[in-house]
């Protein structure tokens, strides 16, 4: 179930969407998604993998390990947790 209040992330100012998967679930209403991007090495030119971990807020607990989900950018809820649970993609 989505949050009506983030139903549709194209109508969101300024907050970025990112695509990862859930790599810990553990925490009460919290994942944690890491996001995996390509960029071009500046001297090889070949392309490697970056990756960055995120807290997002899962208000229902319905994430688990292993799922694709699609988070927004959101003000602070704590000390690390700025994104907010969207959508879940693929179910692992």
């Amino acid at each position: 179930m989505i949050s009506p209040a983030i139903q549709s992330p194209e109508k969101k100012k300024g907050g970025r969407v990112l695509t990862g998967r859930v790599v810990s679930d553990k925490m009460n209403k919290t994942i944690t998604v890491e996001v995996v991007r390509y960029v071009s090495h500046k001297v090889y030119k070949k392309y490697v993998s970056m990756r960055r971990k995120f807290y997002a807020h899962d208000e229902e607990n319905i994430c688990q390990m292993g799922d694709v989900v699609r988070i927004i950018e959101h003000r602070p809820l704590s000390k690390n947790k700025n994104w907010m649970l969207v959508e879940v993609v693929e179910k692992a």
